[in-house]
């Protein structure tokens, strides 16, 4: 595994510019895949980079 890297809730929160409570919503809705090691949710960067693509096409189809 090359450079396996998974975030936490605040380092999204830190990157996106939103609320830990704004991360958790997109974890519910499934906008991001998460996983739950323990009590604590983890992203990994390819679902990041994933959410950040769909949500950028979204702009530009308007």
């Amino acid at each position: 595994m090359d450079d396996f890297k998974l975030y936490t809730i605040d380092e999204i929160a830190k990157v996106l510019k939103v609320t830990k409570r704004t991360i958790y919503n997109y974890i519910r809705s499934g906008a991001i895949k998460a996983i739950k090691i323990g009590k604590y949710w983890r992203v990994k960067h390819e679902d990041l980079e994933q959410f950040l693509a769909t949500r950028t096409n979204k702009f530009h189809d308007i």
